[in-house]
Order: C-alpha cells, then structure tokens, then sequence
C-alpha cells in the first residue's frame, strides 16, 4: 500500500459545511423545550456587591429561574488558579467572592422561555453596590497604599515575577561600544472572532450535564465545570460544536459553567448567546505592557548584554498571565545569542478586564522591543539591519538566555536569509519611490516562539485509529479530541493518518472534541496540535496497521504521546529547558507614510516561516497571511481604550479591526522546510509564528521613511503625525 498524502493541499473537511452554512455552531443550537439565559454583568470595574434582591425578577413573566453566587457549590474557577467567582455576590462560603473586580465579572443570571424575557428579568434585579477604589494600571496597582484586590493570594498586587540572570550585565555594558536604552508600549488587543461566546447546556441520556460550547481544550473545560458544581468529572460532558475562531481567547470559562448549573438544576436545556458587546466587556484579551530595555554591542556587531523589564496589565484575575509572561521572559531577548542578559517582568492584578492568552502569548509583546532594539542598535553601527541579525542569529549549541542550549533545529538563520531574498532586501533598500508628502519605508524583523506546553509541564497527546475491512482497508475512524479552531486540525489527521495506513483520505472519518468519547489530547494552543495531535495519530495509526498486519479486524490501536521532559524557571535565575522545541519566522516589510494625514498603507509584506514540513501547504500559506492580517490590525488599527476601568471600545463600530480595504495588499508566504527531529515527517506548529514580527517589521519601515522611531503602537494617523511634529 502506499499513499502519499504530506505535503499535498487536500481541500479542508470542514470547508463545504462551513461556507454553505450547514456547520453548526454555538449559536446554531437547538432543541425542543429550551430555556434562555442572560447573564447580569457588574459593568463596574471595582465593588463590593452588598445585596441583591431578585425577587420581581423571579415573579416576572416567562422567568423559570434566576442565579446568584449563593447557588454556586463550589463559587470559583480559573484555567491557572482558582481566582474567579463563578457568580460574584453574598452567599458563598469562599470567602471575597463578593467582591466584583472588573466590568465584566457576573453577578446574576436569569433562565426564561425567551431570550426577551432573560434580559427582561435583568432589569428587574436590585443590586447594592459599594464601590471600591479603582486600580486602573499596574502603576497604581504597585503603589504601597494600594488595595489589594487579592488579599487572600499575597501582600502586593504582583501575581507574576520571573528573573533570568545570565552572566554579568553590568561588566558586559561596560566593554559595549554602542548601548540602546528605550521604553516601549504595546496596547491591548481583542480577539474579535466571528462567533462570540455562546453555548447550549442539556442533560444527555446517560444524566451526564453536557456543554456544547467552543472552547479550545474539553478535558479542562470539563475540570473547571466539575469543580465549580462540585461533581465528578464522569458527571460532566463537554462537546465542541463548530468554532468561529479562538486565538487564545477560548482557553478560559465563558458561559460554560452558569450554562452547566442552569441545566443541572432545572433539567431541561439552556442555551445563551453573548452579544458582540458582552464578548468584549466580559472575557480576556491580549496584555497591554510597558518594557524598559537596555542593549549594547561591540563595533564589529556583537551583541553583549540585555538588560529588560517587562510590567504587564493582568487585569483583574490570573488567567494565563503566569504562562504568558514565562514566554515573554524567553523571547524578550529575541532569537539571538547574547552572552549576558537581566530579565524581570511582572504581572500585576488591576480592575481592567483581564490579560489573556492570544496568539503569539507574550512573545508579539516581547519581540516588538527585542526587534527595534536590534534596529537601533543597527542604525547606532552604520550596519544593516539584516547584516546585523545574522550576526547574531541563534545557532545551535548557542545558549538562551536561561542558560540552556537552544533545542535543534535553530533556524533563524535559514528564515531571515529567505525573507531577505525573496524581498530582495538590497535592491528594494535603493530604490524606493517616494513622493514629496508620501514616503516609502523598508523594515525587516524576526522571531520565535515554543511549540507546545513548557516550564515542566510532561506534554502529551492521545489519539486513536480504528480500521475496518476484510481483505483491505474500507473505512477508518480515526479520533482526536484537538479543537478545530478554524486552523484544518482534522484535515491534517485526516491527512497523517492516511499517509500511514496507505489509503486514501477519502475513507478516513474523524470523530471529535468529546469528553464522553476521546482521551485527553490537550489544547488548541502553544502552536502544539500538529506537532502533538501528529505525533499521537502517527503513533496510533502505526500501531493499527501493525494490527491489520497480523490479521486483526478490525484493527484498533491508541496511542498517545509524551513530548520530551522540560524544566521551570530557577526562581533566582531563570536557569531552565523551558521548551522542547522553537518555531522560527523572519519578515520584510514595505510602507508609505502619508506624512500629511499620518496614515500608513503597508504595501507588501514577505513572511518566511520554517514550519519543519507542511503538511498541507495551501492551509500553511492560509495560516501565514490570517496571522499577518490580524498583526497589522494590531500594529496599525486596533486601538483598544478604557478609562478607570470602563471600555470605552466595547463595539466593533468602535473597536475597529481590518477590513479588506485596510490589508496589506500583498503578503508573500515562504514556507521553509528544515525538519524538526522530534516533530511528525519532521513538522513544527505554525499557528501562532507569524503574527510574532510584523508590528516591529511595520515600525522600522515607519522608521526608513521618515526618520523617527515609534516605540508605541498602534501607529495611528493621530500618532504617527505627533512622531513627526506636526500635532
């Protein structure tokens, strides 16, 4: 038998269901005699919920039910540590569960016939509020007469501080030729996906309590479910639905657990739908941090030391901020050895909305100050700035800056060479075409990014295949839990699987995203499914027909998968093998800045990203030119605002993400190929690579054009213009 199926763009398996409308999501859910939830937010940043009163909203018409925290067993959740009330409010035996800490905490929910009737029933409920100061940044949130919005966690507002030491930077500073010092900031980002939270709750035939909602990993959906109602795992079911989208923003609870308590308690289905608005008041988003960097060089373009601080806005509760600021800390130093580095950054609890994961997961942060500062640093030499990153580019045997050997394969080097000359980084540097009032930039940033769980965490990943027929191969069923965020998972299996078995992908069928049905097989996150996911189905599909070899029908096998083992942080020095494994991406990019009106046309970007073996091509150039589009929202559209607590963008009328009139009009994909040796037919993640260097790669042609360097983005008319003097 053989089958040839890597590396070949099979059409997605979702695609007809998704495009003719017949995929259903979240949303689309339904059954017969389904009740409605609305959810009552607190719509106040910071305040001790003193008494509610929900008795007109119980007596009013088509109303079954209403909630409040006292109905909660067990009134806490989180995906890191348990920080969260479930409902916040008087009532639970937790104790500062009354306390609402950011707009977006839930207070109340109210069950009805109809969801007019639910928000109906909102409306009705009495709430006494008192309100408590508010921490509106990490600035006032680390002074020492602050509140501590988490007094039962520790004495201060810090919930995260890593240290890398690495050398000596002070001795290494003093033999620098050139040294850069700069401050950065970088905004607060929505996840904006096309289906906002929604979810449908029921009792299945077996009284399991199943939650059909998108989410990103079941299995710990289904733990944070089971804890908080206080039941066994066994008695929880999670089922995902198709995804609109995720990002990072469906890693923690939503709607899932208060969907969970209504069916429980009433047996019958409950289904909700957050509006756009309650999607971006109610649920996490991308760290806003403010980064103090200090590099130096020698004049022959060495790199020396790096001194960085990093302080993120973790907003109201931990969500991912510790695991988010464990990867800032690595990539804060960029993909270059540097033989000394100093390392803080701090996480610090606010009553903003809080710091979420998103894609990239704090290295888009971290690497938007490593990039410039090497731009700097170039510019400081009189060297080019692609001369000087591949002076310093990591290779192997080369130490990070925790101390450890980068793992194989570094590719850095493979990466920036071919985004240089696919762009043709020399030729387009001499010859750019500029108009008195429009000016025409060229800039060039790279990256990296772990593939997979970290810091100790023993990555692993289930999967299993059965194959049926008699004297060949007629049906196989192959199972993965592994969320189909939109990313072509369960083509890739598909894929994977036929590629071993020796058969057509045609007769391959895939069940998925079931507690009741699949094995843990981890989160869409990390960059991991099809490193993890690939390495799991190969395993199970190569113990099947191992099977099938020896007369075994059907042949059935499961398989799962342990990554190599990693370390944590030392707490004093950031010594560790935080990952097993880096994805690497270089990118090139071309502006005009209208130096009249402040506005920046990005013209064409060129991303080259080693993904090891693409699997499926055509998906890989899919996930390089989305990510390179929700990065230049973020570098140049994006402009999320709040005010002592309050979103003040909380609509996508004001909130603005691109449009296809706002796109890059040309993003060019070069997929490079250097195999991982621990990944499947040698693949890395890709999911998140891109997105890492296209805000630094959009700052330095700002930069070429006209001379000044913006530290802070988005680079919006109004900024861009203040950066030139001319507001």
């Amino acid at each position: 038998m053989s089958s040839h199926s890597i590396g070949k763009s099979l059409s997605r398996i979702d695609a007809l269901n998704k495009v003719t409308g017949k995929a259903l999501y979240s949303g689309d859910l339904h059954m017969p005699e389904m009740l409605h939830m609305k959810i009552l937010f607190a719509e106040r940043p910071h305040a001790r919920v003193k008494n509610i009163d929900t008795s007109k909203a119980e007596a009013a018409e088509g109303v079954t039910a209403i909630y409040t925290a006292k109905d909660v067993p067990l009134n806490e959740y989180g995906l890191q540590i348990t920080d969260q009330p479930v409902l916040c409010g008087p009532g639970s035996s937790k104790p500062h569960t009354d306390i609402v800490r950011f707009v977006g905490d839930q207070v109340a929910v109210a069950v009805a016939n109809s969801e007019e009737a639910a928000a109906a029933a909102l409306k009705l409920i009495e709430i006494e509020y008192e309100d408590l100061p508010i921490l509106a940044n990490p600035t006032a949130a680390l002074r020492s007469d602050a509140p501590l919005l988490h007094p039962d966690l520790g004495d201060s507002n810090v919930c995260v501080h890593y240290k890398i030491r690495k050398g000596n930077v002070d001795e290494a500073f003093a033999k620098a030729d050139v040294i850069v010092e700069s401050q950065y900031h970088t905004p607060v980002q929505e996840h904006a996906y096309l289906q906002p939270e929604a979810g449908l709750a029921y009792i299945d035939e077996e009284g399991r309590i199943t939650i059909e909602a998108g989410g990103q990993w079941t299995h710990a959906d289904r733990e944070a479910i089971a804890h908080s109602l206080g039941l066994p795992q066994e008695m929880i079911r999670v089922i995902y639905p198709a995804i609109g989208g995720a990002f990072g923003g469906r890693e923690d609870m939503s709607v899932q657990i208060v969907l969970a308590l209504a069916a429980w308690k009433l047996q019958k289905p409950v289904k909700i739908v957050w509006s756009r608005r309650e999607s971006m008041i109610g649920h996490g988003k991308r760290h806003a941090m403010t980064i103090n960097a200090k590099w130096g060089a020698t004049k022959e373009g060495k790199l020396v030391a790096a001194e960085n601080e990093l302080i993120a806005d973790g907003g109201a509760y931990m969500y991912t901020t510790n695991k988010v600021l464990g990867n800032a800390a690595i990539t804060s130093t960029g993909p270059y050895f540097i033989p000394h580095a100093k390392v803080d950054v701090y996480g610090i609890y606010t009553n903003n909305v809080p710091g979420a994961a998103f894609r990239g997961f704090g290295a888009p942060q971290a690497l938007f100050m490593a990039e410039l500062q090497m731009d700097k640093l170039a510019e400081k030499l009189g060297m080019d700035a692609v001369k000087f990153r591949l002076i310093n580019a990591l290779q192997a045997g080369d130490t990070l800056n925790v101390g450890t050997p980068v793992p194989p394969v570094a590719s850095i080097t493979q990466c920036i060479e071919a985004a240089r000359d696919t762009f043709n980084w020399k030729k387009k540097a001499k010859n750019k075409k500029s108009t008195p009032h429009i000016q025409r930039g060229h800039g060039f940033a790279a990256g990296f990014k772990n593939v997979g769980f970290s810091f100790g965490y023993q990555e692993n990943c289930w999967s299993k295949v059965e194959v049926y027929g008699d004297k060949k191969m007629e049906h196989v069923i192959i199972h993965q839990a592994g969320a189909e965020v939109g990313q072509g998972l369960h083509t890739v299996m598909i894929q994977m699987a036929a590629q071993v078995l020796g058969v057509p992908a045609k007769i391959i069928e895939i069940k998925t995203s079931d507690t009741a049905k699949q094995q843990n097989s981890g989160s869409a996150s990390a960059s991991r499914l099809t490193f993890m996911a690939g390495n799991s189905m190969k395993g199970a599909a190569e113990a099947a027909l191992e099977k099938w070899k020896q007369n075994e029908r059907p042949a059935i096998a499961e398989f799962k998968y342990l990554a190599p083992p990693t370390t944590p942080f030392d707490h004093d020095t950031g010594y560790s093998m935080p990952n097993f494994s880096y994805a690497y991406v270089a990118q090139a990019a071309e502006v005009d800045v209208d130096t009249e009106t402040g506005h920046v046309r990005v013209i064409r970007i060129v991303s080259a990203d080693d993904v090891g073996k693409a699997i499926n091509p055509d998906q890989v150039v899919g996930q390089i030119e989305g990510s390179v589009v929700q990065a230049h929202g973020y570098a140049l559209l994006e402009d999320y605002k709040s005010k002592d607590g309050r979103v003040q963008t909380d609509q996508l009328s004001t909130y603005l993400i691109p449009t296809i009139l706002d796109i890059p009009e040309s993003v060019e994909s070069v997929i490079v190929e250097i195999p991982d040796p621990k990944g499947p037919w040698g693949a890395r993640g890709l999911g998140e690579l891109p997105f890492l260097p296209t805000a630094p790669a959009i700052a330095a042609a700002i930069h070429d054009a006209t001379g000044v360097w913006m530290d802070e983005f988005p680079f919006t008319p109004e900024r861009v213009l203040r950066a030139l003097g001319k507001i």
